[in-house]
C-alpha cells in the first residue's frame, strides 16, 4: 500500500497454482481498475454511472466509501507490484459506506478555535463530497468549499497560495500535499500547526511552526518530527492546551508587571532623596525585604491564575509582538508612580508628626507592601473588573499568599529581633488607618484607571 496510489492489493494463492488478487481503495480509484461488477453468482458489464450516483448520495451523508475488487489470474505469481494491479481488469464486489461522525468534543472544539481566531482546516483522503459533509457537521468556516488533491497538483506555488486562506477542506490529499499546503500558508504570513501520524507525514509536521503527532496511533518518525505529541489523539486537546498556553502566556506577563512597580517604587524613592536631599526613606536592607518578601508570596499567587473568562475570545497575538507592549510599560510606570507617591508621601507625612526616623521607614515599607496587595487583585485582570467577588476570592492562592505577607510584616513591625535587624519600630492603629486607606487608594485609581481603557 502507498498513499499516492489510493488503494491496497494482496495475493492470495490457490491450490491450482494460480493467484487471486483481492483489492480496496477509493471507490473512485478501484472502478478505474474494473471492467466488470459482481451481480449475484455471476459477472455482468461496469455501471459506472450507477455507483458513483449511489456514491454521492451516500458521500452527501458524511459517509466514508471504500470499495473492493478482486481478480483471479491463472498464471502463477510469486509477488505482487503495482504495475500488474494497475494492469486493471477487476471485478467490483461491493462499496460500503462507513459512518464516521465527529465527535461532539470535536465540534466543540472547532468552535472553540475559530472563536480564538484559529482557522481550522481539514485535509483528508476521503471522497470530496464526504469531506464537505463532516466539514458542515464539525462547522468549519468555509465548508462549501472543497479542492481536490487533483486540484492541489494543477496548481503552481503562487496559485495554491492564493487560494489556501479561502478554503478550509481539501479532499483525496496525500501528504505531498500537506507539505505543499503548509508552505503555502506560511507564505501568506500565517502561524501553522499541522497534526499527522505517518511516515509520509514527517516533512509536513517538520515544516509546519507546530508540528503534532498522534501519541497512540502515530508512527516513530512522526513522532520524532512533530515539535508535540498529542497523547490522546483527540482534536479537543488542542484546543485546551491554546487555552493553557494563552493562560501560562498571561500569567508570565502579569507576574512582570505585578513585581516591576515595585522596583520602580524603591528606586524613585532613593533617587528622589538623592536629588533633593532628603533622609532615604527606606535602607537597603529593608530593600532587601520587599524584594524577597514580594517575591516568595504575592507574586507566586500569580502562577496559579485562572485563565480570564475572555481568553479564547480574543484574536492570536503577532508572533512579532513585545512580552512588554505600550499599554503594559505604561501600567508598570503608573503604579510605579503612585507607590513612589504614596511611600514618599506617608513617609514625609510622619517626619512632620514628629515620628521618628524609624518609624517612618517602618510606614513605608508597610505602604509599599499594603499597596501591592491591593494591587494583585488589580492586576488578576489587565482590563476587567475586579470589584466582584470573583474579583476578590476567586483564586485561593492569592489568600494565602496575603495572609502569610501580613504574618511576615507583622513579624517585621513588632517582633524586637526583627526591628533590630530591619531598623524598624511598632505602630499605631492611626499609622496603620493611613496604610490601609493608601492601599484602597491604589486598587480604585487603577480600577478607574481601567474603565477610562475600556471606553478608548
Amino acid at each position: 500500500f502507498e498513499s499516492e496510489h489510493r488503494f491496497m492489493a494482496t495475493l492470495h494463492h490457490d491450490h491450482r497454482g494460480g493467484g487471486l488478487i483481492l483489492l480496496k481503495g477509493a471507490p473512485e480509484r478501484v472502478l478505474s481498475l474494473c471492467s466488470t461488477q459482481r451481480e449475484g453468482e455471476l459477472d455482468g458489464p461496469l455501471q459506472c454511472e450507477r455507483w458513483y450516483a449511489s456514491m454521492e448520495e451516500a458521500a452527501a451523508q458524511g459517509m466514508r466509501l471504500l470499495a473492493i475488487a478482486e481478480r483471479y489470474d491463472t498464471e502463477r505469481q510469486s509477488a505482487l507490484d503495482f504495475a500488474n494491479v494497475e494492469a486493471g481488469g477487476f471485478t467490483l464486489l461491493a462499496i460500503f459506506g462507513l459512518t464516521d461522525p465527529p465527535r461532539d468534543e470535536a465540534v466543540a472544539a472547532v468552535a472553540r478555535c475559530l472563536s480564538a481566531g484559529i482557522r481550522v482546516k481539514m485535509i483528508t483522503g476521503d471522497h470530496a463530497v464526504t469531506a464537505r459533509a463532516i466539514g458542515q457537521q464539525l462547522g468549519l468556516a468555509s465548508a462549501q468549499s472543497v479542492i481536490t488533491g487533483a486540484e492541489i497538483e494543477a496548481l503552481d506555488d503562487a496559485q495554491l497560495a492564493g487560494v489556501v486562506g479561502d478554503v478550509d477542506i481539501f479532499a483525496r490529499a496525500s501528504p505531498e500535499h500537506k507539505l505543499r499546503l503548509v508552505k503555502a500558508l506560511q507564505a501568506q504570513g500565517e502561524v501553522v500547526s499541522m497534526t499527522g501520524d505517518g511516515v509520509n507525514d514527517a516533512p509536513a509536521l517538520k515544516r509546519a511552526d507546530v508540528g503534532v503527532a498522534m501519541g497512540r496511533k502515530g508512527t516513530e518518525a512522526a513522532k520524532e518530527a512533530a515539535e508535540m505529541v498529542l497523547a490522546d489523539d483527540n482534536f479537543a486537546s488542542v484546543a485546551a492546551a491554546v487555552e493553557e498556553g494563552r493562560r501560562v502566556y498571561d500569567n508570565l506577563k502579569k507576574a512582570i508587571v505585578f513585581i516591576l512597580p515595585t522596583n520602580i517604587g524603591q528606586g524613585a524613592m532613593v533617587l528622589a532623596a538623592v536629588l533633593f536631599g532628603l533622609t532615604m526613606p527606606i535602607t537597603p536592607a529593608q530593600i532587601l525585604w520587599v524584594n524577597m518578601i514580594t517575591a516568595v508570596t504575592l507574586s507566586l499567587a500569580l502562577a496559579f491564575e485562572a485563565p480570564e473568562r475572555d481568553i479564547m475570545q480574543r484574536p492570536p497575538r503577532d508572533p512579532m509582538e513585545p512580552l512588554l507592549t505600550r499599554f503594559l510599560v505604561w501600567r508598570i510606570v503608573f503604579v510605579g508612580v503612585l507607590l513612589v507617591a504614596g511611600g514618599m508621601g506617608l513617609f514625609l507625612w510622619e517626619l512632620n508628626r514628629g515620628a521618628g526616623l524609624e518609624a517612618a521607614r517602618t510606614v513605608t515599607v508597610n505602604a509599599i507592601l499594603i499597596g501591592e496587595v491591593f494591587y494583585l487583585f488589580n492586576v488578576r485582570s489587565f482590563y476587567g473588573s475586579i470589584l466582584n467577588r470573583e474579583g476578590f476570592f476567586g483564586n485561593r492562592y492569592v489568600l494565602y499568599a496575603i495572609a502569610l505577607l501580613l504574618i511576615c510584616q507583622a513579624l517585621f513591625t513588632y517582633l524586637p529581633a526583627m526591628q533590630a535587624l530591619f531598623g524598624t519600630e511598632a505602630l499605631g492603629m492611626d499609622e496603620w488607618v493611613r496604610i490601609l486607606l493608601f492601599g484602597i487608594i491604589v486598587l480604585l485609581v487603577i480600577e478607574a484607571e481601567k474603565v477610562m481603557l475600556r471606553r478608548l
